[in-house]
């Protein structure tokens, strides 16, 4: 019979033991009693799976026998054990070795294990570990201190190096990403939303200047938000938007969103009107209620806010000109720049009330985008940069494809579809159409 041998935390390590038991104490040094129990469970629950694997497959083909009838697809033994390193920790496992005894190679057939494919190394859960530590501001050189606090000393092949080659791999992916085709009814984008990061980086013609990092998402027909688009630019000016929108043009996206919605800042609204001039514009409320604030002493700001909150979120579109009348009666005469910063735009500050109200708490801001890139910012104060302009887009599109598998789908998204057919909505309801 095989001997369990128990490893206690407080007896010293006696150096004549086996150096496997050695490696298996020193792998559970730092663990609580706690820890051991879900790691060892952890581990058996693999085994068994894996076990179970190559006994269904040899369960299978027992059918297939020789002239003297016995099995050819037999159990011959066990590969050397493998460490497979998981959210428990480093687990080791052994395979079991399948062999087929035929006398042909072409009526042999060959076990292809699922549970534990060949080459694995690591999870799934963490191979995306290290694009988030990354992205979430964890420096390259802090990563061998961070990786091991998570999974414990055994993360082999998780050190800085692997995130340099990452990095690499990411742009790659982002090249193919911007060149993507976007032609075909899954690419019709109902509403959109556009704003700015500016970020520091390293750029190659002019370390002098401030990147612009461009950002489009849209909603498509069933609801689902996407990454439209990431380039970087000089500033928002309209030049680097339009090469933007033209360029999503020539990759196929040549139906115009029913809405955009963004900040008042004029290069993304004057190259939309030239490429898309049937989008209905609508200015972001946060945006707008930062800047008139801004032009107010802080005493004021928090009535104010108050008073601005009482237009956004009228009832109707009457009620919500009620309410900014109100406003510039009360603080026109010794506030005139807020009042002025609010008049501006005015026209495309109501243009939510012409669609579903259901929709309107998307459609009001620009929050899609500015949740989504928190991170960027986190990044900047902790890292002092983004490093190159490469690194930066290649950095910026992977955070948003982690960030995307937790975005929530539109309220009433089947609206969507009313909205595709041009039915027309007033305050939020959808009108009747004339007989």
């Amino acid at each position: 019979m095989n001997k369990t041998t128990t490893i206690r935390h407080d007896v010293p390590v006696d150096e004549s033991l086996d150096p496997e038991v050695l490696a298996f104490r020193q792998q559970f040094d730092n663990r609580s009693p706690l820890d051991e129990i879900i790691h060892e469970g952890a581990r058996r629950m693999l085994q068994t799976a894996i076990d179970a694997e190559v006994d269904a497959f040899i369960e299978t083909h027992q059918h297939r026998r020789d002239e003297q009838g016995r099995r050819l697809v037999v159990k011959n033994g066990s590969l050397l054990t493998r460490e497979i390193l998981t959210g428990a920790g480093s687990i080791q496992v052994k395979q079991g070795r399948v062999r087929d005894n035929a006398s042909a190679a072409q009526d042999r057939v060959q076990f292809t294990p699922s549970v534990l494919p060949a080459y694995l190394r690591r999870t799934d859960a963490i191979e995306e570990l290290i694009p988030w530590l990354y992205l979430k501001g964890i420096s390259t050189s802090d990563f061998g201190e961070a990786l091991q606090a998570l999974v414990g000393e055994k993360a082999k092949g998780l050190s800085a190096n692997v995130v340099v080659r990452l990095k690499d791999q990411w742009s790659t992916e982002y090249d193919e990403w911007m060149k993507r085709d976007l032609s075909g009814k899954q690419y019709v984008y109902v509403y959109v939303w556009a704003d700015g990061i500016h970020v520091k980086v390293r750029l190659e013609d002019d370390a002098r200047k401030k990147q612009c990092v461009l950002v489009l998402m849209g909603a498509t027909a069933d609801g689902q938000k996407e990454l439209i688009a990431i380039l970087d630019g000089y500033r928002e000016s309209e030049q680097s938007w339009s090469e933007l929108l033209l360029g999503l043009k020539q990759c196929g996206l040549t139906t115009a969103p029913k809405i955009a919605v963004g900040d008042g800042a004029l290069g993304f609204w004057a190259a939309l009107r030239k490429i898309f001039p049937e989008t209905k514009e609508q200015r972001c409320w946060v945006h707008k209620t930062a800047n008139v604030l801004n032009t107010m002493p802080k005493s004021v700001q928090p009535k104010a806010k108050g008073d601005i909150h009482e237009i956004w979120q009228a009832e109707t579109k009457a009620d919500a000109q009620t309410a900014f009348v109100h406003f510039l009666e009360k603080y026109d005469a010794k506030y005139q720049k807020a009042c002025e910063c609010l008049r501006k735009d005015w026209d495309v500050l109501l243009t939510f009330y012409d669609f579903p109200a259901e929709h309107w708490v998307h459609l009001r801001t620009t929050n899609p985008i500015e949740s989504t890139f928190a991170t960027i910012r986190l990044r900047h104060r902790k890292t002092k940069g983004n490093g190159t302009r490469r690194a930066s887009l290649a950095m910026m599109f992977k955070l948003a494809q982690s960030a995307s598998k937790k975005w929530i789908r539109l309220r009433s998204y089947e609206k969507i579809t009313l909205v595709i057919e041009g039915r027309s909505f007033k305050d939020g309801i959808m009108q009747e159409s004339a007989a």
